[in-house]
């Protein structure tokens, strides 16, 4: 959706390593903000966007308006299914809605052969993984790991929302995830005790809206010991942002 960091760009070098032609497409797309969310000051800087671009050596940068979009009088979405129901969709109805159909509609105005995606948006990678498998969409989907700011802060274009203070108070959620992955590591296997550990650092968020552990392919709630890959999933506000951010929990053989 534009103002472009160093995570977009790595996606950017995951499409060059991989791809002959790297299209990036910039859309701000009102179908997947609530009522209440943050439409209307979402941040956007297409000549800086532009330029990153052309300096990170993509070929296109296709940048639709709305209008093309959504013309007048269109009606048509893609609802998905179970996935789209947890987590960030418990809080945000019809974000992914939005989603599923805006990311269908670059994959047919597009036509790419492989799509990047960032891990930062764990379920928005399941919503249009499925999609794309149950829509029979000739593409595949690579999710590339999130980037993080030295200081460990999943990076974000709402990142530039926080004052210097909510920065610094953010880290805790990172630092909650790598607690618990830590633990992991170690042998931790029960459900409760991981998020639990997580929770101690999520404190002194503003407002934490979730902080779940869920299976890595279904979403739903991983069940303990856990054996399944697994994804820590958390949203919380720092100030008035809200951020989300998480870490994936592979068991080994």
């Amino acid at each position: 959706m534009g103002y472009l960091h160093d995570g977009h760009l790595a996606l950017i070098e995951a499409s060059r390593a991989q791809c002959d032609v790297t299209v990036v497409s910039i859309f701000v797309n009102p179908t997947q903000f609530g009522p209440n969310e943050d439409l209307s000051t979402y941040p956007r800087d297409f000549a800086r966007d532009e330029k990153l671009c052309r300096d990170a050596g993509v070929a296109i940068i296709f940048a639709p308006g709305a209008e093309e979009i959504y013309p007048a009088q269109y009606e048509t979405f893609v609802q998905p299914g179970e996935l789209a129901k947890p987590l960030c969709g418990a809080f945000r109805p019809g974000h992914f809605r939005g989603v599923a159909t805006v990311v269908s509609k670059l994959f047919n105005m597009v036509q790419p052969d492989v799509a990047f995606f960032g891990q930062k948006d764990f379920q928005q990678c399941a919503v249009v993984r499925r999609m794309t498998i149950d829509l029979n969409l000739p593409i595949e989907i690579v999710i590339v790991p999130t980037v993080r700011e030295a200081d460990r802060l999943a990076m974000s274009s709402r990142n530039r929302y926080l004052s210097k203070e909510d920065r610094r108070r953010a880290l805790v959620i990172s630092r909650g995830l790598f607690a618990a992955a830590e633990e992991f590591r170690l042998g931790e296997r029960n459900v409760d005790e991981l998020i639990a550990i997580a929770r101690r650092h999520l404190e002194t968020v503003d407002r934490l809206q979730y902080l779940e552990l869920v299976d890595g392919e279904t979403l739903k709630p991983a069940v303990s010991p856990l054996h399944r890959p697994a994804a820590l999933c958390v949203a919380a506000y720092v100030g008035s942002t809200r951020l989300i951010d998480n870490v994936i929990l592979q068991p080994t053989p």
